[in-house]
């Protein structure tokens, strides 16, 4: 018998016992709903685990502070499942996607992803929710009956289709990711439909999440101050009222008060502009959620200004701060120089990973060693780099 989740009450959430299922039939859990099962069998994968010394913006070892994909990928579950749950939402859903979302991304962060993009522009180019969707689907190697996590229907459709359909009047199937549309082939996600209500909440909660820690991060290294962010819509009013609030403690703690604030008034605002357009637009079921020509979870006007506002703070004086320059710069180089080598000489890769590939700079020696260079850490990355340049290092 299936366990119905007794908080997704509304209509509208996805329902785990209507489920459209597993590409590979399973007996159901006695005990676990399907969403459950697919949120466990994302923390328990090995692409999930690594997430702990992946960078999002800082390489893991500036700083023990600093988050890492694990620990925004915990942040951005947090936000969602909050949400989720003041919505009627199935929570379960909604926190698998915001802890899958992330596992495809590459060391090194943005600049990583877009280094590996150029490496593979010859053979399909890299995008990293394409990655997350084959390392669910066909990397990990956990199950004796199928490879991938054999994940629902809902989840997988979630986390293509996050930041709506993938299929548009300006992106046809032919302009897919290579992952996305070799997929397609096997199972069809509807992709050219919104996702529903709990991948575009765990979306936005990323948002919020990356918006929000970013400030916080940037401040503690020193990239910007207190004062810089005082002219940022929103952010500075937010922390004018920590200060005012607060005269005599210390800088840390007035973060630490803002950046809280300013959380608690953007899940706010989701929440109440999400329930505002459930109103309007009369929606019953999942399946209305999809069929709609626009999100049903999203910010109010006001806060996308804001946000737009903040993300262009962002961008000029943290992703384009001189140290994070230094820093990408060595990231795009090593991910290179990586390729590079083991694209033109596979047999430099483990022998579990030469499995496929198909000689000396071949397509599918490209798509091997792009997959392999894709799942590292940080460390391994530059550990394997110095293996493989520096003449004095171990092999």
């Amino acid at each position: 018998m299936a366990i119905i989740n007794p908080a997704a009450t509304a209509s509208f959430a996805a329902k785990a016992e209507n489920s459209r299922g597993r590409l590979h039939r399973e007996h159901e859990s006695a005990t676990r709903t399907a969403f459950q099962r697919d949120r466990d069998r994302i923390i328990h994968c090995n692409a999930f685990r690594r997430l702990k010394y992946k960078t999002q913006v800082f390489v893991y070892h500036e700083g023990d502070y600093f988050r890492t994909r694990l620990t925004h990928s915990l942040e951005v579950a947090q936000i969602a499942r909050s949400v989720a749950r003041v919505l009627g939402l199935d929570e379960d859903l909604a926190e698998a996607l915001a802890l899958a979302h992330d596992l495809g991304h590459t060391p090194f962060g943005h600049a990583g992803e877009r280094a590996l993009d150029t490496c593979m522009a010859e053979y399909g180019g890299f995008d990293h929710n394409a990655q997350t969707l084959r390392i669910v689907t066909k990397l990990e190697e956990r199950y004796a009956a199928f490879d991938g996590l054999n994940l629902t229907w809902e989840t997988l459709e979630g986390l293509v289709k996050h930041n709506g359909p993938v299929v548009t009047a300006a992106r046809s199937a032919d302009d897919l990711p290579r992952a996305i549309a070799e997929y397609a082939e096997t199972q069809d996600l509807e992709l050219q439909t919104y996702a529903c209500a709990e991948a575009q909440v765990a979306a936005l909660a990323d948002d919020i999440a990356y918006n929000n820690h970013d400030i916080d991060d940037g401040l503690r290294a020193g990239l910007f101050s207190i004062e810089d962010v005082l002219s940022v819509p929103l952010v500075g009013e937010v922390f004018r009222q920590a200060i005012d609030e607060n005269p005599m403690i210390e800088e840390s703690r007035i973060i630490s008060e803002a950046v809280r604030s300013l959380i608690g008034r953007m899940v706010n605002d989701l929440i109440g502009e999400t329930k505002k357009r459930i109103t309007a637009t009369g929606v019953e079921t999942s399946a209305d959620v999809r069929a709609l020509d626009h999100p049903i979870a999203d910010f109010s006007s006001e806060m996308r200004e804001n946000d737009a506002a903040l993300k262009a703070f962002l961008f000029e004086r943290m992703y384009r701060h001189y140290r994070v320059n230094r820093m990408s710069s060595k990231a795009r180089r090593i991910v290179e120089n990586l390729f590079e080598i083991l694209h033109a000489e596979p047999e430099l890769l483990p022998s579990e990973w030469q499995s496929g590939c198909d000689g000396s700079k071949g397509f599918k020696t490209a798509r091997r060693v792009c997959d392999f260079i894709a799942g590292m850490t940080d460390r391994f990355a530059i550990l394997e780099h110095r293996r493989l340049f520096d003449l004095n290092a171990e092999g």
